[in-house]
C-alpha cells in the first residue's frame, strides 16, 4: 500500500475541504485518506496556521471558510446578473439595517470589478420590487442576527395567532423570509420542541450569556427537517 507524505496529504485534505458540501468530520476525513483522527486534527492545526480559515471543532466537523492560496474569484455574467437580483431582493425585504448592507454590497462590488462588469452590474438587467414593504418590527433585528452568530439563547414576549401572550426563552437558529411572513427558526426551550416564530409578534427581546455553541448548525439542519416533516 502507498503512503502518502504528510506534504501531499495537507494538500489534497485542502482539496477535500474546498469540494465539501458540508461539515466533515476528522474520522471521515482520517478513512479517506487513510489515517487517524487524531493525524486530522494536527493538519487542520497545521493547515490554519499557514492561513486557512477553517471552522470546526472536534466532533462537529470542519468546513473551510477562506483559502488565502486561492485568488480572489471572479464572476460570470450571469453570475453577476444572479448577485444584483439577490441584493435587490435583499433591499426590499429586509429590516432596514440588512437592506442598507444589500445596498452598501452592491456599491462595493461595483467599485471592484473590472470595467465592463462594473458597467453591466450599474445597468443590470435584472432588478428586484416588492409593492408591500416589510412591516416595522418590535424586536432590534441586528440583534437577533448576532445573537443567532454568536449562538446564545434569547428571551422575548411572543404573541400567538389568537392573541394570547407568553414569555419565551429560546436558541436562535436561522431567519427565513417567506412571502407574507419572516420568522425565526428555533429551539424553544420553554416548549422544549423547534418553532417557528413570526418576527412581527415577538416583542422585548433579550439576549442572554448562555451559549449553546457549536450546535448552531446541525440544529438548524434538524429543525428544518422536522419542519418539513423528513
Amino acid at each position: 500500500m502507498l503512503i502518502m507524505s504528510r506534504t501531499h496529504r495537507l494538500f489534497q485534505l485542502m482539496q477535500a475541504l474546498r469540494q465539501g458540501t458540508g461539515p466533515k468530520t476528522a474520522a471521515d476525513l482520517g478513512a479517506e485518506f487513510d489515517v487517524s483522527a487524531r493525524s486530522i486534527h494536527r493538519d487542520i492545526a497545521t493547515l490554519r496556521e499557514m492561513g486557512a480559515i477553517i471552522d470546526g471543532a472536534a466532533g462537529y466537523g470542519f468546513t473551510l471558510i477562506e483559502d488565502n492560496a486561492l485568488p480572489p474569484m471572479g464572476f460570470g455574467d450571469t453570475e453577476l446578473e444572479a448577485l444584483v437580483l439577490g441584493l435587490r431582493e435583499v433591499e426590499q425585504i429586509g429590516d432596514p439595517q440588512l437592506a442598507a448592507a444589500a445596498g452598501e454590497a452592491l456599491r462595493k462590488l461595483q467599485g471592484r470589478l473590472p470595467p465592463r462588469q462594473s458597467h453591466r452590474l450599474r445597468h443590470a438587467v435584472l432588478s428586484a420590487h416588492r409593492f408591500e414593504r416589510p412591516q416595522i418590527l418590535a424586536i432590534e433585528m441586528p440583534q437577533l442576527r448576532q445573537a443567532t452568530w454568536d449562538e446564545v439563547e434569547v428571551r422575548f414576549a411572543y404573541v400567538d395567532a389568537k392573541g394570547a401572550t407568553t414569555n419565551r426563552q429560546a436558541k436562535p437558529l436561522g431567519v427565513v423570509y417567506f412571502e407574507q411572513s419572516n420568522v425565526l427558526v428555533a429551539w424553544c426551550l420553554t416548549r422544549a420542541d423547534f418553532r417557528v416564530f413570526r418576527l412581527d409578534r415577538m416583542t422585548e427581546l433579550e439576549v442572554t450569556d448562555t451559549s449553546f455553541r457549536p450546535n448552531r448548525v446541525p440544529l438548524l439542519r434538524e429543525a428544518l427537517a422536522h419542519i418539513s416533516g423528513h
